[in-house]
């Protein structure tokens, strides 16, 4: 389907080149966080069994950082379209409460005993996938959700998720109750290289599916009317967004719990990049993410070595709020992405 692109593609060429600049300033960043890490910045010996363990765990914690930041980027790009709100973000329809709501049910329940090192993960996918439909099944009229119902029925039930998941930290064990809020801090080392490849193949599914659907996510932003009369089944592609988005978000609580600004921040700053047109603005934001997202372990892993380490959804809060306080100044001068 050939829909209108929005106006910023008449500029595209003078962009072509920040794709080879983004794509190096990605790999760098990577490459940097392979050698920052709480035993010093460095490659670690490879020739001994020490070394190649410590560098196996810094690969890993960056590729599980990349996916991460990639689908939380690339979920509040989405998000941020279909409901044609800037402050939308990856939690905006309670997908954070009610993952976090399954993650300490499995902890507080002790269903690891049961399913091993996949329970929490597993758990958090149920929770944040049952809260969608709840929060879609609320706001839908005559099967289709307007956008305002949406929002008002994620608030409301990640409200009630919120206060059931507080109840359980409350009456819940002093260990349990520290591994619980560990989780919602957020946390990059995943269990095992199993845990990671299983997590990462329905992200990078839901990522190449909204790719897909970038044509319909530009002619939404125009407004569902808008939308409808270029030719679009607006509830189809509605419905198929709103899952794609949740199943990266729901797949990236499940493997490394609550970690905010990243899919608020990057898709703002990569909009005012490379323009609103989904089919460059969602791969930039998934790069950017990644990358965002694993420079911020490094840090919290290298910050404070005397200290331990800090959980990375510090670090995002810490760097992401005055970032996006600059991108709110710029603008207020007339710069603000559209």
């Amino acid at each position: 389907m050939n829909l209108v692109s929005p106006p910023t593609q008449a500029s595209a060429p003078r962009r072509r080149w920040l794709w080879p600049m983004l794509c190096a300033a990605v790999a760098a960043v990577l490459g940097l966080c392979l050698l920052a890490g709480s035993s010093g910045f460095g490659l670690p010996d490879l020739h001994t069994d020490t070394g190649g363990a410590i560098f196996d765990l810094r690969l890993q914690r960056v590729l599980t950082g990349f996916l991460v930041g990639a689908s939380l980027s690339c979920a509040g790009t989405v998000f941020q379209a279909l409901l044609r709100n800037p402050l939308a973000e990856p939690y905006v329809l309670g997908v954070s409460s009610g993952g976090a709501l399954g993650a300490a049910a499995a902890i507080l329940g002790g269903f690891g005993a049961l399913a091993g090192a996949a329970a929490v993960p597993l758990c958090a996918f149920v929770g944040a996938a049952a809260t969608l439909a709840v929060v879609y099944a609320l706001a839908s009229r005559n099967g289709v959700p307007s956008v305002y119902s949406l929002i008002l029925s994620g608030v409301i039930v990640s409200s009630v998720a919120s206060s059931l998941l507080m109840f359980g930290i409350s009456v819940a064990p002093a260990q349990g109750m520290h591994t619980v809020l560990w989780w919602m801090l957020g946390n990059l080392q995943a269990e095992s290289p199993a845990l990671l490849t299983a997590c990462a193949v329905p992200m990078a599914a839901a990522m190449l599916g909204v790719w897909l659907l970038a044509p319909e996510l530009n002619a939404l932003t125009l407004g569902r009317d808008m939308a409808h009369f270029l030719g679009v089944r607006t509830k189809t592609a509605i419905v198929l967004g709103l899952v794609l988005a949740t199943v990266m978000t729901a797949a990236a609580v499940g493997l490394a719990g609550l970690i905010g600004f990243v899919g608020l921040v990057v898709p703002h700053a990569m909009r005012s990049l490379f323009g609103a047109d989904h089919r460059r603005l969602l791969p930039a934001a998934a790069l950017c993410g990644g990358a965002f997202l694993a420079l911020c372990d490094a840090l919290a892993r290298s910050a404070l070595p005397a200290v331990g380490e800090i959980p990375v959804g510090v670090v995002t809060s810490l760097v992401g709020g005055p970032f996006f306080l600059l991108l709110l100044r710029r603008g207020r001068k007339g710069g603000w992405p559209a």
